[in-house]
């Protein structure tokens, strides 16, 4: 018997009914295997990293480490926990100790202060390693640039404080050597496709200073990692997937939460909230003292997962354990998130509720358990998240909860689509012109554009050039292109594909900042009556000011949680890509796209029953994207109209469980996508049924459904038939974004058409 057998049995016991657990995988424990240090590695070196506890490295790091000393650009694609770190700090001691310098590039500061702890930990003579980002001081920041050699920062400051002043910057550019991209897997969609171009706008500026830096990527294990990473950079790259380092055991659990009692919008059956199982779960194995990190997929659910479970404790009369419970999230201060990180690490944390902010690489060790609220969007991320439990070598505990979603639904009953499947490829396209085009007016700002140039940003940057030319964006002269606007040219690309700048918000009457979100996310989450939680306290928003980009919120208490809900117009504009499917066709291609938040659902917090709608007047949103949509011929809806099936509802079933279904086969969110279904759509003159990327120019979504486009709505199928409910809830096909009130749907006559659209040819 494992250790976790006891423990688990008594929590499904007394927290869950049995049938909730649908399965229980257990992954065995694998030794590790060490070589020697390579013999360049300087003995100061080797001596600090076995006095850390690294008495000899894994031949993953060996191999890594080989490749980047001799010249040649890797990612290393490993598991949680491989010692990636170790692989790329050999290299790169080596080149600080002869004089070289270093970049070190993380998604978020979290990571990049993580890292800098650590290397401060190790005191490497003549290292000089320091942070730039938007936490450092103004003071601070010229001393770093004068006289750091390892230099860690993120893509952000990149763009706007390091290229646009690298004049400032030529030393340390000049000595480069390493550009070290930590969690490259990250990088996906379009906030891959600008980091894309970021790396290639570092690479022309290096060439200004005659330097050629080497890069190293550390990725989670994902399919074809060469080719992802030779997008990323623009080069070629060699890669190292083999993990060489040991794995605890683990007990991966699906938990799927029973139907409550309640009704939710037009009758529907209504789970209990996975937010409300991972408190349960939280606060009880925070009881049996199981150190546990549960990740929920917003800031407000991470907030609230904290709150319960901290109250579930205190009504069991263990308030001493209660005060040990804490939630983590993006938009808090940076101190507030340093002190949060440090007592996770001490163990005065014993348990914590985090967004995705903390699936990246922040040592947390010494954690038993983690617990996934909801599908963290890729395979990748899944495996991420896991393997954050357990890095004291002893075995280790996973909870997937599955929400009252199609996707989720789908994987608590088909195990085989997570344990024993390949992790997805990451989508990223770097020749998205939205994203090109920006990028370019940078590059010209930072240094005027030559016609050689145009191979370092890819085969489309000509026609994108000619475009920002007949634009005035960039004036062409005899010795290429510039810029010669007076406003900032890193200012056009929008890198994190926020769609704005952010809101900030404020508490009324104190004037107290309580954080900040993108404008295009205030529209659905800091909109006028919204819900708002910050570290245990709940807020009501009293006005949404986009003009002044602020949002006032109040302390309240309320029984409520909301839901923005959003109407979608489409257009086509322009067809890519077209395949026939007998009485079906499916098309990918450019379309226009207008949005418009137009009312938000509150939802009893117990039961997640729908206590009322309220109207919302905010602006409407114009998105130039791509889309996969799919036809049925009047022949074939003549078929199913003649067996009862009404074309609206079908076609809108179908839509929002192909929608929660298509993270399954590309790198996506739900909320990085969106759908619109029509009995007679005014492009096609047919039944149509779009699906397209959340995001300027398209993400690149949209067109790996387009590819996996049978298996993918096989799946959605499956998902719809294999619900449990009788005529449709969240689970299969209702939507919470859904601006028409999830009406008109029919599950059964989404079957019919999905049936027809997979009919043989």
């Amino acid at each position: 018997m494992n250790r976790w057998e006891p423990i688990l049995q008594r929590l499904w016991r007394e927290h869950t009914r049995p049938s909730q657990v649908t399965h229980v995988e257990r992954l065995a424990s694998s030794p590790g295997v060490r070589e020697d240090w390579p013999d360049w590695t300087a003995p100061a070196v080797v001596e600090r990293l076995v006095e850390t506890g690294v008495p000899a490295p894994w031949s993953h790091q060996v191999r890594s480490a080989n490749l980047a000393y001799g010249g040649e650009n890797v990612i290393i694609a490993t598991g949680t926990a491989s010692g990636k770190s170790v692989a790329f700090l050999l290299p790169c001691a080596h080149a600080v100790a002869e004089g070289g310098t270093v970049l070190y590039l993380s998604p978020t500061k979290a990571l990049a202060a993580d890292q800098r702890r650590s290397l401060a930990e190790l005191a490497l003579p003549g290292m000089r390693a320091a942070a730039y980002d938007g936490d450092t001081v103004p003071e601070e920041r010229a001393w770093v640039r004068a006289h750091a050699n390892y230099v860690l920062t993120n893509p952000d400051m990149l763009h706007r404080g390091i290229l646009t002043r690298h004049a400032a910057w030529s030393g340390f550019l000049r000595r480069l050597r390493y550009v070290v991209v930590d969690e490259a897997h990250h990088y996906r969609g379009v906030f891959g496709s600008h980091v894309a171009q970021i790396l290639r706008r570092l690479r022309r500026v290096c060439a200004r200073y005659r330097s050629e830096p080497v890069f190293i990527l550390a990725s989670a294990t994902s399919a074809a990692p060469a080719e992802t990473a030779e997008r990323l950079v623009g080069l070629p790259v060699a890669a190292v997937a083999e993990d060489a380092s040991p794995r605890a055991a683990l007990d991966f659990a699906l938990v799927e939460p029973e139907l409550t009692g309640s009704k939710g919008e037009n009758g529907a059956p209504v789970r209990r909230t996975a937010t409300a199982e991972a408190a349960d779960l939280l606060a009880a194995l925070a009881g049996e003292g199981v150190r546990t990190l549960a990740f929920v997929r917003s800031r407000q659910g991470a907030e609230l997962v904290a709150m319960s479970a901290q109250r579930a404790l205190a009504d069991a009369g263990k308030r001493d354990l209660a005060h040990r419970i804490a939630a983590y999230r993006g938009g808090y201060l940076a101190a507030e998130r340093r002190e949060l990180e440090g007592a996770l690490r001490s163990g005065e944390l014993l348990g914590l509720a985090s967004t995705n902010a903390l699936e990246l690489g922040v040592d947390v060790t010494g954690l038993d358990a983690v617990l996934l609220t909801g599908w963290p969007g890729t395979r990748a991320s899944l495996w991420q998240q896991a393997g954050r439990a357990g890095r004291g070598g002893q075995d280790a505990l996973a909870v997937f909860i599955a929400r009252d979603d199609p996707l989720d639904t789908y994987l608590a009953h088909h195990p085989e689509a997570i344990f024993g499947r390949p992790v997805e490829a990451t989508v990223l396209d770097p020749d998205n012109p939205y994203v090109l085009g920006p990028h370019l007016c940078a590059a010209a700002a930072e240094l005027s554009l030559t016609p050689e140039d145009l191979t370092v940003f890819g085969p489309a940057a000509e026609e994108v050039l000619a475009d920002l030319v007949a634009r005035r964006m960039l004036r062409r002269r005899p010795r290429g292109w510039f810029w010669t606007r007076r406003d900032r040219a890193p200012d056009l690309a929008d890198i994190r594909g926020s769609g704005g700048p952010p809101v900030q918000i404020v508490e009324d009457g104190s004037g107290l900042l309580l954080g900040t979100i993108d404008e295009a996310a205030a529209h659905s989450t800091v909109h006028t009556g919204a819900v708002y939680l910050h570290q245990g306290l709940t807020y009501v928003v009293d006005e949404l000011d986009l003009e002044a980009g602020v949002a006032l919120v109040r302390g309240e208490n309320p029984d409520h949680s909301t839901w923005a809900r959003e109407v979608t117009e489409i257009e086509i504009r322009r067809t890519l890509r077209e395949e026939a499917w007998g009485g079906a066709t499916v098309s990918f291609g450019e379309v226009r796209v207008a949005r418009e938040v137009v009312a938000y659902l509150k939802r009893d917090l117990r039961t997640g029953s729908v206590l009322g709608e309220q109207p919302l007047d905010l602006p409407e949103r114009v998105l130039h994207s791509r889309a996969v949509w799919w036809t049925v011929g009047r022949d074939a809806e003549e078929r199913l109209r003649a067996e009862g099936v009404e074309p609206r509802g079908a076609a809108h079933a179908a839509e929002h469980a192909a929608i929660g279904l298509l993270p399954l086969f590309a790198t996506c969110d739900r909320w990085d996508i969106g759908g619109v279904s029509t009995a007679l759509h005014p492009d096609t003159g047919l039944l149509t049924v779009f699906v397209y990327d959340g995001h300027e120019g398209g993400a690149g979504f949209a067109e790996r459904g387009y590819a996996a486009a049978r298996a993918w709505l096989r799946a959605t199928r499956e998902a719809i038939a294999t619900c449990e409910c009788p005529d449709g809830c969240p689970s299969c096909i209702q939507s919470p974004k859904c601006g028409n009130g999830n009406d008109p749907l029919s599950k059964p006559g989404a079957l019919r058409l999905l049936d027809a659209l997979l009919a043989p040819s």
